[in-house]
């Protein structure tokens, strides 16, 4: 039986700053993520969580260490083809074009990678799995926070990505708001067997996921949730 290859694999990150002497955020990041998987990342506010994120989004550089996605170095992809082709990111402030309707902001990925025409039924789609189909064509600027997250959460999907990277992505809503908007988000990730990564303070929120992981300055650590 062959071995299951990762989707993303992290070995020996690390980052520092100088400023003005040398300051390390974290080091010794390792982690693996296979297709299908949900991973939570938890700790405290400033231990680099979202600097973690971004470096695997490809929207800040590693002090050192590697990366791998599907097997093969981040250096063999250009970095605009990693975050329009194989992730979808969902932001804590949702990062929605008030101007446009709902099924605009889903499609605008799509358009960004030249393929909108044959993504509409598929956002369509989305927003029905998501309870929006009925306001495809109405502003987003009428929405409620939760439902301006579930756009967020189908646009993210639009460009069928491998690995969708969620930064607090609740963090702007309720408890009951959160936990339901997250279950959906899992939900769709399993449908569509992938992966998700989740940086979030909630630990109801990183229950619902596969493995948990508290970030610190030696790296990551497993979380049992049980301790949670």
């Amino acid at each position: 039986m062959s071995e299951k290859l990762s989707l993303l694999h992290v070995k020996n990150l690390s980052k520092s700053f100088q400023s003005p002497s040398k300051k390390i955020l974290f080091s010794g990041v390792n982690l693996s993520i296979y297709p299908g998987e949900s991973i939570a990342i938890i700790g405290p506010s400033g231990c680099g969580k979202t600097t973690l994120l971004h470096i695997l989004a490809t929207l800040e550089k590693a002090s050192s260490g590697s990366l791998h996605f599907s097997n093969k170095p981040f250096s063999s992809y250009s970095p605009y083809f990693l975050r329009n082709q194989k992730m979808g990111f969902i932001f804590q402030n949702f990062n929605l074009i008030e101007s446009l309707s709902i099924l605009d902001n889903v499609l605008m990925p799509a358009k960004i990678a030249g393929n909108a025409k044959q993504a509409k039924q598929k956002a369509l789609t989305l927003l029905s799995a998501l309870n929006l189909a009925q306001d495809a064509t109405g502003s987003v600027s009428h929405l409620s926070g939760g439902e301006k997250q579930r756009v967020a959460m189908a646009r993210a999907l639009i460009n069928d990505p491998a690995l969708i990277l969620a930064d607090e992505p609740t963090g702007n809503l309720d408890e009951e708001t959160s936990q339901s908007i997250f279950s959906m988000l899992i939900d769709q990730t399993r449908c569509h067997n992938k992966s998700l990564l989740l940086v979030t303070h909630s630990h109801s929120l990183a229950l619902l996921c596969d493995k948990i992981y508290t970030l610190n300055i030696d790296g990551l650590t497993p979380v049992k949730k049980e301790d949670l």
